[in-house]
């Protein structure tokens, strides 16, 4: 950033903003070119078409969704690949859930500021015997995911629990798990509306989530696991698509 120089007859200052806030300072239109541009990039999709703004041929997954990335860099850093320690509560679970082809599956839950991108997964519940039954209900609830063989990648430590209420020192779950199933779209029963289901590369994903670094080892983690446990593909490159809402046959 120290190397910036700007053009003083031309303008006064710079800033490095999330696209949710950036599209406020922009005119709608503008707004509308760099949102394509930064999803086409984003997705791997081809060329954006656009007129005034607006796309012209198919809209991609990501904008016809109003995707948005919330980087959180150092969020989940680092990841513990120890067991958690017999006295810390666990208190979230999240999957890279593969299909067939070694892509994963993301949600996005629309809101009025866009639609931010999260792994199937949720909070444990006292009705949960093991957080794998918490993967299990939530993915099936939020994506209709029928998942196999979840195995634990890590964990990573909540000092504070302030989501909770602050309900002190806690771990979050990360697993990788093999979806054998996906089934037509359906609301969310705890948000009462469904949610945006997209397949994308690991890499992808973890670009989408806005983990950072500490986001791209651990997509690196879930594909060197999927390959030896599964035997499942590198999906190196692909473009970021849309689960239909009838669902998806899987191989």
């Amino acid at each position: 950033m120290r190397a910036i120089r700007l053009p003083h007859e031309e303008l006064s200052e710079y800033a490095f903003l999330e696209t949710r806030d950036a599209v406020r300072r922009l005119r709608p239109v503008d707004a509308q070119i760099m949102l394509a541009a930064y999803r086409a990039r984003l997705g791997n999709t081809t060329t954006a078409h656009l007129a005034d703004g607006q796309h012209i041929l198919d809209v991609p997954a990501l904008d016809r969704h109003d995707v948005h990335v919330r980087y959180r860099p150092l969020w989940d850093s680092p990841l513990n690949r120890d067991p958690v320690p017999e006295l810390l509560p666990v208190q979230q679970a999240w999957a890279w859930c593969f299909v067939p082809d070694g892509r994963v599956v993301l949600v996005a839950d629309p809101g009025p500021r866009g639609a931010l991108p999260m792994l199937p997964g949720g909070t444990v519940e006292s009705t949960d015997a093991t957080p794998e039954d918490t993967l299990r209900r939530e993915a099936a609830g939020e994506a209709q995911l029928t998942l196999a063989d979840p195995v634990r990648l890590g964990w990573v430590l909540d000092e504070t629990g302030k989501v909770y209420g602050g309900a002190g020192p806690n771990a979050r779950l990360r697993l990788a798990a093999r979806v054998t199933a996906i089934g037509p779209a359906a609301v969310d029963p705890a948000t009462g509306r469904p949610f945006a289901r997209l397949i994308a590369t690991p890499a992808q994903a973890a670009a989408l989530l806005g983990w950072g670094p500490p986001g791209s080892r651990q997509a690196q983690l879930s594909v060197d696991t999927a390959r030896e446990r599964w035997g499942l593909p590198d999906a190196a490159r692909a473009a970021v698509e849309e689960i239909p809402a009838e669902g998806m046959r899987l191989s």
